[in-house]
């Protein structure tokens, strides 16, 4: 039986796409400047993948130079979202279910923070950690690990949620905790998880199993 559900944030209670032109505007006008050195496709790619990954994982992956990087650092450590945030369809009713909940979320911890405020969500979890890798080396699966120690759940008491098979998920798994992959747009079809939706509501029947 799961006493626990912890919660990634970003694509899993709201949909990043939302807010992403607005809040990522300037970051992508500071990464135009290098378009030249980036190219078309790739910085394409680029600002898809800013609305699904840490900036910093993002950069190393497209190699970004040390100045580039830098300039985007400087911007997102300041950076906040001060608009209502809608969740997505279904988290009304999961917020509601009796287990203790936890939130994990990798980012900076000003926009999170900031996230969190205006989603309106504070009092949704026991604890919020935000991962932020300018302020320490500690991961998610450091995170869960800490969770399950500090309460005394065994992994089978636990439920991971997330949008991330190499994120959320993947520490999840490493870990033996089971998973619920939250896939609205089915981009992850042959993943290895415990349970799987398009719908966030479904975790309610999974937690019936």
């Amino acid at each position: 039986m799961k006493k626990a559900l912890i919660f990634d944030l970003d694509n899993t209670i709201y949909p990043v796409s939302s807010i992403a032109d607005e809040l990522f505007e300037s970051l992508f006008s500071v990464v135009e400047e290098y378009r030249d050195l980036l190219g078309n496709a790739e910085l394409q790619n680029i600002k898809e993948e800013f609305t699904r990954r840490p900036y910093q994982e993002v950069a190393d992956k497209y190699n970004f130079s040390k100045a580039l990087k830098q300039k985007g650092l400087n911007h997102l450590q300041n950076i906040t979202y001060n608009k209502p945030i809608t969740t997505y369809e279904g988290y009304e009713e999961v917020k509601t279910l009796p287990h203790v909940k936890f939130l994990v979320t990798s980012g900076f911890t000003n926009l999170q923070n900031s996230k969190v405020k205006m989603l309106g969500i504070e009092n949704d979890f026991l604890e919020i950690h935000i991962v932020d890798p300018q302020i320490a080396s500690l991961t998610k699966k450091d995170i869960f690990a800490n969770i399950l120690l500090k309460y005394n759940y065994s992994r089978n008491e636990v439920l991971v949620i997330g949008d991330d098979p190499e994120s959320e998920i993947k520490a999840a798994k490493s870990l033996g905790i089971d998973t619920f992959l939250f896939d609205p747009l089915n981009k992850y079809p042959n993943e290895e998880v415990s349970y799987r939706s398009d719908k966030l509501v479904a975790i309610i029947d999974c937690l019936l199993q």
